[in-house]
């Protein structure tokens, strides 16, 4: 990697360039500083269509400005984390932000202003380099270094918005008037300059809004989880045609294989991919993915492939790692095969968010008794909540620009609210038996199973848009027959 500019030290001279008197530049010569100044091609792109978004995010806007007349409304994209010295993470917009906006940009702000009418919206980003003074090869996060940016006027015409230099913002919020609500987390120099204007119970407000308009999506947005699943079903074959390799070496073969997919195809994985083998499969969120891979056991798969619209997928299927389950293996994962039947079935517009886990439960608690690992009857296992030894999570969760989306929306309109078409949500019952767990018998014990699908609400029932992924088990075995023997 290459390291930011340093400048050369003659050792014919007494001070070094960068203590030069009169020279242009600190640290480089006038005529290198001349030369960088000119001769650059204009790349202005004069002939842009607004992105396909476009349309859907002015809607969001107008929404957000009827829910918060008068008043001014700041959404930050955020800005680069360190990772370690002089590195960055990939930067990955904040949703709020995007949702709004339709842009990924680090730095960028969105800033509705109140209006006698409504709002007027103006998106504030770093324009491009500055050529003549230096700005874009001398500065770390110049285009030289980090690649070009779209100019103000670019922005203004792909996002619908105006655009004008964040850089000025911080001042400009300083000193305005009105109420004021921020979206927190993402912008530590933003928030400073709105330091005395603000409050965290309005802002929470504003969170919170913006949390549940995301519940119900819109067709644009159907359409990229859609597109996130298919990928993610790509990935989950492209996993099914290396297992030898995996077992050569370990779970990270699985998981570097489905990332290759999700880069290929898309921004990223969505979240950090579950790949757990054998006993690894009982921790739910197993992402060291450094254990070995064995024929004979079980590969919990839990990944999803994220859009370059930020829109994600949820998907998770147990896999026999030589194809076939074991008597045992079959037994536990038909179990919660069936409970996420009962579940997927109780996904219909009009039905209480928390219906789909009710039934999941219910399955899972039945085998538990029927196989003899707790005392019925079920209505008690369930009023004690007793099968959560082994079933430990909820049975799903709304999907969209975040793997577990709306996350700030009042319990009222989520979890205890009801189901209407658009929305989508995963349902992914699973029983995990742990490997020390002494309560059950010993042939249990290590076995780890998650069925999970990406399922959208429609207007007569639902849909599963992850449906091209097998999930019982005779057909999980064909399926995985049909792929290995690709393989060669």
């Amino acid at each position: 990697m290459a390291d930011e500019l340093t400048p050369e030290t003659p050792e014919d001279e007494e001070q070094p360039i960068k203590q030069r008197k009169n020279g242009l530049y600190p640290g480089v010569s006038d005529e290198l500083a001349q030369n960088m100044s000119s001769g650059w091609a204009d790349t202005e792109q004069y002939e842009l269509d607004p992105v396909e978004q476009a349309p859907n995010t002015a809607r969001r806007r107008a929404a957000l400005s009827a829910r918060f007349p008068g008043e001014r409304l700041v959404i930050p994209a955020g800005r680069l984390k360190t990772r370690s010295n002089d590195t960055e993470y990939p930067f990955r917009s904040a949703v709020e932000y995007t949702y709004l906006t339709g842009d990924q940009t680090e730095d960028g702000v969105l800033v509705l202003e109140p209006t006698a009418d409504g709002h007027e919206a103006t998106l504030y980003l770093l324009p491009r380099s500055n050529r003549e003074n230096g700005e874009f090869w001398l500065d770390g996060q110049g285009e030289l270094w980090v690649g070009r940016r779209n100019s103000l006027t670019e922005a203004g015409k792909l996002y619908g918005i105006p655009a004008s230099d964040v850089r000025e913002l911080p001042k400009a919020l300083t000193e305005a008037t009105g109420p004021v609500r921020v979206v927190r987390g993402h912008d530590a120099v933003i928030e400073a300059a709105l330091t005395d204007k603000v409050t965290g119970e309005r802002d929470e407000e504003l969170r919170v809004s913006l949390s549940e308009a995301r519940l119900v999506k819109d067709a644009f947005e159907v359409g990229e989880l859609q597109k996130a699943v298919d990928s993610t079903v790509r990935g989950f074959e492209d996993v099914v045609k290396v297992l030898d390799k995996a077992e050569a070496t370990s779970e990270r073969y699985i998981e570097g294989t489905f990332f290759l997919r999700a880069r290929v195809e898309g921004n990223d994985i969505g979240y950090g991919s579950i790949c757990a083998s054998g006993a690894h499969a009982c921790t739910l969120h197993w992402v060291r993915n450094d254990g070995p891979v064995n024929a004979g056991d079980l590969l919990l798969l839990d990944a999803g492939v994220e859009t370059h619209s930020l829109y994600t997928a949820d998907v998770t299927r147990t896999l026999p790692v030589n194809g076939r389950f074991s008597e045992i293996q079959k037994k536990i994962y038909d179990a919660v095969y069936e409970s996420q039947e009962a579940g997927i079935a109780a996904v219909r517009p009009g039905a209480k968010y928390r219906d789909f886990h009710d039934e999941a439960q219910r399955v899972l608690a039945e085998k538990l008794v029927e196989w003899g690992l707790v005392e019925g009857p079920v209505a008690r296992v369930l009023e004690l909540g007793l099968q959560r030894r082994w079933t430990l999570h909820g049975t799903g969760h709304m999907l969209g620009m975040d793997v577990h989306d709306c996350a700030a929306a009042r319990t009222e309109t989520y979890v205890d609210g009801t189901l209407e078409p658009g929305m989508c949500l995963t349902v992914e019952p699973g029983l995990y038996f742990q490997a020390d767990d002494l309560t059950v018998p010993e042939e249990y014990r290590g076995i780890g199973v998650r069925i999970e699908d990406d399922i959208l609400v429609t207007e007569d029932g639902n849909r599963n848009l992850s449906a091209g992924l097998p999930r019982r088990s005779d057909e999980v075995e064909l399926w995985m027959a049909k792929l290995k023997g690709q393989q060669g």
